[in-house]
């Protein structure tokens, strides 16, 4: 009888260890399958590398505002004489952090006559004879001829070019003053700047243009009766 409950109680034993080594072995691999997971991920992640995204912004200048036909203040008697006056602004927006220029010219329409006879194109008024060494002249010079100038002011005096910037007496392209109606300059058929900005214009400048018709009491030439017309471009460059 006693080796009758030996024999099971040894049989028991080893039942509960099975057992146990098969609980153990669960715990083993069910551990062993959470953790692969992270195993696993941690492997894959052994570099890593940077890159770029990136966006062209153009340079962009524009004439926001254009300048506009310009009719003169008055007619002028042709035999007793005297002076108009007309002006025109523009605006430029710009981008460009260096800045813009701008350059006018004025059509040719025989020799230093910019401004010619609507109905009879062989009436002129000359171009102005006062410009010193092709810069504006401090004051407007009269001459016995019947004299067509111009010249500009900005709202930033430093967007003005230097030629018509005077010293604050008596010589323009000098100095850093602007004062209107000083430096007056002859059209020309080659191009000359009257605005230099060294940065941008985003929301807009301002600049306008002065145009003076003088003419003299008992000119020579007379000037015949009808209306007078020059044509002007301007050209705006980045810097």
């Amino acid at each position: 009888m006693k080796t009758n409950q030996l024999a099971i109680f040894a049989i028991q034993n080893s039942i509960r260890a099975a057992l146990t080594a098969s609980v153990i072995v669960t715990m083993l691999f069910a551990g062993f399958f959470l953790a692969e997971p992270r195993i696993s991920h941690g492997q894959l992640v052994d570099t890593s590398q940077d890159f770029r995204i990136r966006q062209t912004i153009l340079g962009e200048n524009s004439f926001h505002v254009e300048p506009s036909n310009v009719s003169m203040s008055s007619s002028i008697s042709g035999i007793t004489g005297g002076n108009a006056t007309g002006s025109t602004l523009f605006v430029v927006k710009s981008n460009n952090a260096s800045g813009y220029y701008v350059n006018i010219a004025f059509f040719d329409n025989a020799g230093a006559y910019s401004m010619r006879g609507d109905e009879d194109g062989g009436a002129q008024i000359r171009d102005y004879s006062g410009d010193v060494a092709t810069e504006p002249s401090y004051n407007f010079t009269a001459s016995t001829a019947a004299q067509f100038a111009y010249t500009i002011n900005s709202t930033t005096t430093t967007d003005t070019d230097d030629s018509f910037l005077n010293n604050g007496s008596n010589t323009c392209n000098s100095g850093s003053t602007q004062t209107f109606g000083k430096c007056w300059k002859a059209p020309a058929t080659t191009a000359f700047r009257i605005v230099d900005r060294n940065n941008a214009a985003a929301t807009g400048a301002t600049s306008t243009l002065y145009f003076k018709v003088n003419v003299p009491s008992g000119a020579l030439p007379v000037p015949t009766a009808q209306t007078y017309t020059a044509t002007a471009t301007l050209t705006l460059y980045t810097q």
